[in-house]
């Protein structure tokens, strides 16, 4: 099973440990993409700190982030589930997990990223401000630019087996699952239900949908499920007492499409 992640726009601070070292992440296929990234993003906020604010869509407040961005090379790294905060990976809380939930973690967790591509969750990064949202001056819109490299590099990430894909729709543009990979994989929305005058209505609820994906993802990591396709993921998600809604694609080269329902927003 592969889980492919958003990342957070906020970051934890970064180690003080070695810095990044490109050849150690995973999916290589990506290094020469990366690296023009990487070589853009540092470039540009050196050069010009009101462009980069401005070209990262950073409030005034925020200005300090692209200071950040001029130390990526040399700013100490450390695992990206320890970069990565925020409600998804608070909910998911990699620290607290068993030995054994750690191992499977580190060999199913993909994180999408604007800077990187997407990374292990294990693999050591710094610090960084790049969404992939971003446009940068010389590579453009990063969604755009990631899709040639993560076309060839995803499909042998991906393997036999299930993706489920709880990445949001900013990174969902930098890779779609095509083909037979598609057919086995599943993306999960979340619905907050209630009772209005009578009738029920459901709605997404952005806080609670990310806690509910961390949770999603916990619960499958610590009991070792290994659901081999999206139709194995929804009475394994049953069977851990969510309630499931999605059927099978009527046309080959589809994702599954599920729907979690929760009426309790915690």
């Amino acid at each position: 099973m592969l889980v492919l992640l958003p990342p957070s726009e906020g970051k934890a601070p970064s180690g003080r440990g070695a810095p990044l070292k490109p050849e150690s992440l995973s999916l290589p296929a990506l290094a020469d993409a990366r690296q023009a990234v990487l070589d853009e993003l540092v470039d540009l906020c050196v050069a010009d700190e009101e462009k980069a604010r401005v070209v990262l869509g950073l409030s005034e407040g925020l200005r300090g982030e692209v200071a950040k961005n001029t130390e990526l090379r040399t700013a100490g790294a450390r695992p990206a589930g320890e970069i990565y905060t925020g409600v998804l990976y608070d909910a998911l809380d990699l620290a607290t997990l068993d030995a054994a939930a750690k191992r499977r973690a580190a060999r199913s967790l993909l994180v999408f990223s604007g800077l990187w591509g997407a990374v292990g969750i294990t693999d050591r990064i710094p610090s960084y401000r790049c969404s992939m949202g971003v446009k940068l001056p010389g590579l453009g819109a990063l969604g755009a630019y990631w899709r040639t490299p993560m076309a060839s590099a995803m499909p042998d990430a991906a393997g036999d087996g299930l993706v489920l894909d709880l990445r949001s729709s900013a990174y969902t543009a930098a890779w779609k699952p095509k083909g037979e990979v598609a057919d086995r994989t599943a993306t999960v929305r979340v619905l907050h239900a209630q009772m209005v005058d009578g009738v029920e209505k459901r709605s997404v609820v952005s806080h609670f949908n990310k806690a509910t994906k961390g949770r999603i993802v916990r619960s499958l990591l610590e009991t070792g499920t290994q659901p081999k396709d999206p139709a194995e993921l929804v009475e394994a998600l049953r069977d851990l007492g969510h309630v499931v809604e999605g059927e099978a694609p009527t046309k080959a080269g589809k994702a599954w499409a599920l729907d979690v329902v929760v009426r309790e927003i915690h």
